[in-house]
């Protein structure tokens, strides 16, 4: 089989031209560099790695790069992942750390527009901004106030989405909540043992980072977990609220449709992709 046949489509049926959003609700991974996913396990044997990004993109609906939390891109390198990516894929990406570990998070403000013009090169391919706080950071009410007025809602005409992943436990209470939500801000649903795991809405999107895959289970999950997750994502992405996910809050009232986006990111990571896809095959049943 050459190379080409790779991108023909799979048994899932899914076309080389990608794969849509499903009411709303796009499931990816974190990064498409992973020895382990070749070879067979996602990647097909005799592919070669330049064209991991084509592939990968074309089995999900949305991958989180994790790699512009540690260094800068050039613009360049965004444009061209935007051209490898079929039409409707969408990237989401962690802000640098340089910016996020800064002592005065209000000082940042030339960092962050230097930032989200790089990424703007993405174009229609950009999705949500990813902003983590890890755990340890000394955060400063006012500070951080200061420096969520700094992020824009729109850069070059597009609208940006913009995400919270505060890893800071004692910053994370009602008072937070309500802070975002006021600049309709989301925040990041970890379902995790290791960092706040909550699932209250503050915006008019979902944004999940699904840390529990298991090297025992092929799919990373069993298939009731991800019919449970599927279950899920329409609900939220229906405008409404599953009853049995981890709040500080109490629900807020149901809403419009929103845009519902899962990873499945860290844990076993060579599970992720077999997890995402299987995901994928659940929402297509509705």
């Amino acid at each position: 089989m050459g190379s080409d046949d790779l991108f023909s489509g799979d048994a899932s049926g899914n076309a080389a031209t990608g794969v849509d959003a499903i009411d709303g609700i796009r499931v990816g991974i974190g990064g498409w560099t992973y020895v382990p996913w070749r070879g067979g396990n996602f990647y097909p044997e005799g592919l070669i790695q330049r064209r991991e990004l084509e592939y990968a993109s074309r089995r999900l609906s949305a991958i989180e790069i994790n790699g512009t939390y540690y260094g800068s891109q050039k613009p360049a390198t965004y444009a061209r992942w935007a051209a490898e990516t079929p039409p409707g894929f969408l990237f989401s990406l962690k802000a640098p750390r340089r910016i996020v570990q800064s002592r005065v998070l209000a000082g940042t403000g030339g960092q962050v527009e230097n930032f989200l013009e790089g990424i703007a090169e993405l174009g229609d391919r950009l999705g949500p901004i990813v902003w983590q706080f890890d755990k340890g950071s000394d955060l400063d009410r006012d500070d951080f106030i200061a420096f969520l007025d700094l992020l824009p809602r729109s850069i070059d005409g597009r609208t940006l989405r913009h995400v919270l992943d505060v890893r800071v436990p004692d910053f994370v209470d009602p008072s937070y909540l309500a802070l975002v939500r006021e600049r309709g801000l989301a925040t990041v649903f970890t379902d995790s043992r290791d960092y706040p795991s909550f699932a209250d809405i503050t915006a008019d999107f979902v944004y999940l980072r699904l840390m529990r895959s298991r090297a025992d289970v092929a799919t990373g999950y069993t298939d009731e977990e991800l019919a449970l997750w599927a279950q899920r994502a329409r609900v939220w992405a229906d405008g409404g609220e599953p009853d049995d996910v981890p709040r500080i809050d109490p629900p807020t009232a149901a809403g419009g449709p929103r845009d519902v986006f899962v990873y499945f990111i860290s844990a076993a990571k060579e599970r992720n992709p077999a997890a995402a896809m299987t995901l994928l095959e659940r929402l297509r049943k509705r």
